[in-house]
């Protein structure tokens, strides 16, 4: 594609990376967010250079950390540890996100596709059809997984 002409990667991140960031603390709060925001980019750029399509470059990012996203939820699953003490409330992960730790952290508990769905549905204002390319599904799947995973949250928020 000789006509294609890409940002130079600094204005890519620079446009892109507080949606980005922003995910990725809804998703993972704060601490996983830093290094997996950090993984994002630096996935980004090793194939940016090879990159066909410059149409949506918000999505090709959301893509990537929707993936890295997922790797730091198994990753964090296989290295639970068990603690003497819970502490009665969560750190600064949660402090962020208009006020509402509680139901963020619920956001965070809902199954993965469901968790990611409503995040960039809610949190990232994309439309169905765009959840369903960063998500690698249908946008009826998308629309199924925004649906089932604010099914979950009325049943824990309201109860």
């Amino acid at each position: 594609m000789e006509g294609m002409r890409l940002p130079p990667f600094q204005a890519l991140l620079d446009e892109h990376r507080d949606v980005v960031y922003r995910f990725l603390v809804a998703s993972l709060g704060r601490h996983d967010a830093e290094d997996c925001f950090q993984e994002t980019f630096i996935s980004a750029m090793r194939a940016y250079p090879k990159l066909k399509d410059d149409s949506n470059l918000r999505g090709w990012l959301l893509t990537i950390a929707h993936r890295k996203a997922i790797d730091a939820h198994r990753a964090r699953a296989r290295r639970a540890v068990p603690v003497e003490e819970v502490p009665e409330r969560a750190g600064e992960d949660d402090v962020s996100l208009n006020g509402e730790p509680e139901l963020w952290r619920a956001v965070r508990d809902l199954p993965p596709k469901q968790r990611a769905a409503v995040l960039h549905r809610y949190l990232n204002d994309l439309a169905y059809v765009d959840i369903g390319t960063v998500m690698g599904c249908s946008e009826e799947a998308a629309r199924r997984s925004v649906h089932e995973g604010l099914k979950k949250l009325r049943l824990v928020w309201a109860g």
